[in-house]
């Protein structure tokens, strides 16, 4: 998964093992019910910074009380490892904040 221009294959997404995250479509999906309007937004915050630091950016849905993050590669119209960084980045900042990915 080092080129990050390829589209990965479904057996590559699988390998990845990530927890709570679901392929919809061409994209990676997860919803983090974060209980709490300001853990939502604190979460929101740090996917942000995360995000323009990888220069790679999620469609984010803020709720009460949930983050819903959609990841996908545009000029590859497909999953590639960027979404699988930034997809284990987000899930790190969910766990320090005790928020789950819900299954």
């Amino acid at each position: 998964m080092t080129n990050p221009l390829r589209k990965l294959s479904a057996a590559e997404l699988a390998e990845a093992g990530l927890t709570g995250w679901h392929l919809t479509g061409e994209a990676l999906t997860a919803t983090f019910k974060t209980r709490e309007f300001f853990t939502g937004l604190e979460l929101v915050n740090r996917i942000g910074a995360s995000a323009e630091e990888a220069n790679h950016h999620p469609d984010l849905t803020l709720t009460y009380p949930e983050v819903r993050v959609r990841l996908l590669s545009h000029d590859v119209g497909g999953i590639t490892s960027r979404d699988i960084d930034l997809a284990r980045t987000i899930s790190g900042h969910a766990a320090d904040l005790g928020v789950a990915a819900t299954e």
